[in-house]
């Protein structure tokens, strides 16, 4: 591929991105579980896609996080639809390896620390004077955990204000540790994704400051 044809790829493949993230929550929102759970779960969605359109011709991000913050989209999306403890797929995993609950909800939470850590990463390398190193890595990790404990601050709030409505959306499913496992995966999802994929997004940043 050359500069030009990936140049152009940079106009396009946020707006494919999106219409896809969309899309997702569309079909999502067709006959859900519970219409409340699936409002709350899709939420960031439909806070974040209209953030990245008001922002795009001030502040492009790299090919690299526009495809994580839909992958996130797409973990929001099937869970919104199923509610956490009743994916499919987290069932077909708690069947084959016998667990004691659907791990779905554990690979929402482990994305929560993942995906924000490179979002905070390009945010923090290229608004404030830090570079790459380990104050970059330990803030990002704490701006991840931040992120993780006001999410499960909401989780409580909802459910102080919807009563049993809100169990969906809490998916502790008995485990009276939820709320602390769910902030040790977003710990783990965010050192995880500055050691597999910093030197990545630091080309991308490069490419993304060269031509756009």
């Amino acid at each position: 591929m050359t500069l030009g044809s990936e140049n152009k790829l940079s106009y396009r493949q946020p707006l494919l991105l999106l219409i896809i993230a969309l899309s997702a929550v569309v079909v999502s929102g067709i006959g859900p579980h519970d219409r409340i759970t699936w409002f709350l779960e899709v939420a960031p969605i439909l806070i974040g896609a209209p953030i990245l359109v008001l922002t795009f011709s001030r502040f492009r991000l790299t090919p690299l996080l526009y495809w994580l913050l839909l992958v996130h989209a797409l973990i929001l999306a099937l869970g919104a639809h199923y509610t956490y403890a009743l994916v499919p797929l987290g069932e077909w995993l708690q069947d084959g390896w016998g667990l004691e609950r659907n791990p779905y909800d554990r690979l929402g939470h482990l994305a929560q620390g993942f995906i924000p850590a490179i979002l905070a990463r390009e945010i923090l390398l290229r608004r404030s004077p830090l570079v790459p190193g380990k104050w970059l890595f330990f803030l990002v990790v704490c701006v991840c955990l931040a992120f993780s404990a006001f999410y499960e601050m909401l989780e409580w709030w909802a459910a102080v204000l919807g009563g049993e409505s809100a169990d969906a959306f809490l998916g502790t499913q008995g485990d009276v540790w939820d709320t602390q496992w769910d902030m040790f995966l977003a710990l783990v999802g965010s050192v995880v994704a500055q050691l597999s994929l910093g030197s990545y997004h630091n080309r991308q940043l490069q490419w993304l400051d060269r031509n756009c």
